[in-house]
C-alpha cells in the first residue's frame, strides 16, 4: 500500500486593475440655446445619460477574490499527554482571464501554529519546521490551440483518488507531517509542471513534465507523524538525518503519460512515471570504528505503471479500482553486511472498492475497499512482508439532520494486526461556516504502518470560514 511542501519563496503575487475613463469634448455653442443643450448633454453624461462616456460600473470588474481561514486544536494522548497542534491557515486566490484565450489562477497559503513557541514538548528543529508556512498553490496559466489544452505552472495532477488512501495517485506530492489525517485539500502539494491535454471523443490523453518535482513532506526528525523510528542496535549509536529534497537539476525532473478511455460505462486509464520517490527510503551506513550508524533520507527514481477504472454497476453503486507496478522501488533490509542496506524491489500495489448512496437514508454514503502490497521479486532479507493485505470502511449521513454529518472511517492492516480509526462530527451551520470535532485513534503492531503511531491519539476541533 502506498500511503504515502516543499516550500518555494517569492517576493510578491500582485494583481493590479486600472480603469480608464475618457472625456468626451463638446463643440463651441453658438447661441444661448446651443449652450443649453450641450449643458443638458454633459450633466447627462455625468449620470451615465444617453450620451454618456464615461466608463459604466460593469465596463471593468476585479478579479473574484475567495479563500478560507481555518484553525485546527489537537490534544494528543496516552503518553505523554499535549497539546499537538494549534494550526492556523489562511489560503486566499484568485482567477481570471488574459485577454479571451488565456485563463490564469493564483493562489497561496500562510500557516502559523503557536503551540511550538507556546510549549518545548518537541525539539527546536521540529519547532522551527511546523510554527510557520508560507507555500504558493494552485497557481498557474491554461491556454488551448486545436484540440489541445495546456497548463503551466504550479498544479495539483491527480491521476488516481480512493477513500482515505493513496495508490494511483503518484504525481501529486502531500504534506504528511499530520500522516494522511488531514482532508486531501490540504494533505496534497501541487507540482511546479507543464501539462498538455488532448481531447477527442471519448479519449483523453495527458503529457506531464515535473522540472523540479516537490517532494513529499514528512517533517524532521522527532515529529509527531515522523514516519521512521530509529532502531536501537546494540554496540552501536544511532543517527537519522532529516530529508533534503533531490537537487534542482533536469536530471531529477519527472514525467510521465496517461490515457483514459470511456467505453460502455467504464472509465479507465493508463498511465507511465518517471520520477524521484516522493517518500524517501532511508539509507543505511555504518562506521564500525566509530561504532556509529547513520540513517539518510534518499529518494531513488523508480518507474511506475498504472491502471485505474470506474463504473456504475447499479443505481445507487460505483465500483472503483487502481493499480501501480513500480519498479526499483528501495527497501530496507535485514542483512548488517549490506552496504546501504537497502536492495531496489519491483512492487504491486493494488486497492479496489465500491461506493454505495443508500437511497432509504438522505445523503447517507457506505465505501468498503481491499488493498494490497505484493513485492513480486521478494528478496529473504527485505524487511517488508512479501505480501501485506488490509481493508477499509467508510461511513457517512446527513439523515439527522442536514447541517449535521457524522463520519467514521476504518482502516485495518493483516499482516500486523494494525488499525486507525477517524470518527469526526462535521456541523455546517451556516453558509460560509463549518465546526469539525473528531478522534482519530491507532492501534496494532508496531511494525505496521499505523500501530506505528499507536500513541499518538488525538481529540481534535476545527472551525473553518469560506469566503
Amino acid at each position: 500500500m502506498m500511503i504515502i511542501a516543499s516550500k518555494f519563496h517569492v517576493k510578491h503575487l500582485l494583481l493590479i486593475a486600472i480603469s480608464f475613463a475618457s472625456i468626451a469634448a463638446a463643440e463651441e455653442p453658438k447661441s444661448f440655446g446651443d449652450l443649453f443643450e450641450i449643458e443638458k448633454e454633459k450633466s447627462e453624461s455625468s449620470v451615465g445619460g444617453k450620451n454618456s462616456s464615461s466608463v459604466r460600473e460593469d465596463d471593468f470588474t476585479l478579479p473574484p477574490i475567495k479563500g478560507f481561514l481555518q484553525s485546527e486544536l489537537a490534544y494528543t494522548w496516552p503518553g505523554p499527554g499535549h497539546w499537538s497542534k494549534f494550526r492556523n491557515i489562511f489560503e486566499v486566490g484568485s482567477k481570471g482571464e488574459v485577454g479571451k484565450s488565456v485563463n490564469w489562477v493564483a493562489n497561496i497559503r500562510f500557516t502559523y501554529d503557536p503551540i511550538y513557541d507556546l510549549t518545548n514538548y518537541y525539539s527546536s528543529s521540529v519547532r522551527n519546521d511546523q510554527r510557520f508556512d508560507f507555500s504558493i498553490r494552485e497557481t498557474y496559466l491554461d491556454f488551448s490551440a486545436g484540440d489541445w489544452d495546456f497548463r503551466v505552472g504550479r498544479q495539483h495532477i491527480i491521476w488516481g483518488e480512493m477513500v482515505g488512501l493513496f495508490v494511483a495517485d503518484v504525481v501529486s506530492a502531500k504534506d504528511l507531517r499530520q500522516f494522511i489525517l488531514p482532508d486531501f485539500d490540504l494533505l496534497r502539494i501541487p507540482q511546479w509542471a507543464i501539462r498538455s491535454e488532448y481531447f477527442h471523443a471519448d479519449l483523453h490523453a495527458e503529457f506531464v513534465w515535473v522540472p523540479v518535482p516537490t517532494v513529499n513532506d514528512i517533517g524532521k526528525v522527532g515529529s509527531e507523524f515522523y514516519p521512521f523510528t530509529t532502531p536501537d542496535i546494540s554496540g552501536f549509536r544511532t543517527i537519522t538525518y532529516d530529508d533534503k529534497a533531490p537537487s534542482q537539476t533536469l536530471g531529477n525532473s519527472a514525467y510521465g503519460v496517461r490515457t483514459s478511455y470511456l467505453k460502455n460505462g467504464w472509465d479507465a486509464s493508463l498511465f507511465y512515471y518517471s520520477t524521484p520517490e516522493l517518500s524517501p527510503s532511508f539509507r543505511r551506513t555504518v562506521r564500525e570504528s566509530e561504532a556509529v550508524i547513520t540513517f539518510t533520507p534518499i529518494h531513488k527514481r523508480i518507474q511506475q505503471f498504472g491502471v485505474t477504472m470506474a463504473k456504475d454497476i447499479s443505481r445507487t453503486a460505483v465500483f472503483k479500482a487502481e493499480a501501480v507496478y513500480s519498479m526499483g522501488r528501495p527497501l530496507s533490509v535485514t542483512d548488517q553486511r549490506d552496504s546501504d542496506g537497502l536492495v531496489g524491489q519491483d512492487i504491486l500495489d493494488y486497492i479496489a472498492g465500491i461506493d454505495y448512496t443508500l437511497e432509504e437514508l438522505e445523503n447517507t454514503r457506505f465505501n468498503i475497499q481491499f488493498f494490497q502490497s505484493v513485492i513480486t521479486d521478494w528478496h529473504r532479507d527485505v524487511v517488508a512482508d512479501r505480501v501485506d493485505s488490509g481493508v477499509s470502511f467508510l461511513f457517512s449521513t446527513r439523515a439527522l439532520h442536514p447541517k449535521l454529518e457524522p463520519e467514521v472511517l476504518y482502516v485495518h492492516g493483516f499482516n500486523h494486526n494494525d488499525w486507525m480509526l477517524q470518527t469526526k462530527l462535521t456541523w455546517e451551520f451556516t453558509t460560509n461556516w463549518r465546526w469539525v470535532n473528531g478522534i482519530d485513534a491507532f492501534g496494532g503492531g508496531r511494525q505496521g504502518v499505523f500501530g506505528q503511531y499507536n500513541e499518538k491519539d488525538r481529540i481534535y476541533s476545527e472551525l473553518r470560514f469560506s469566503f
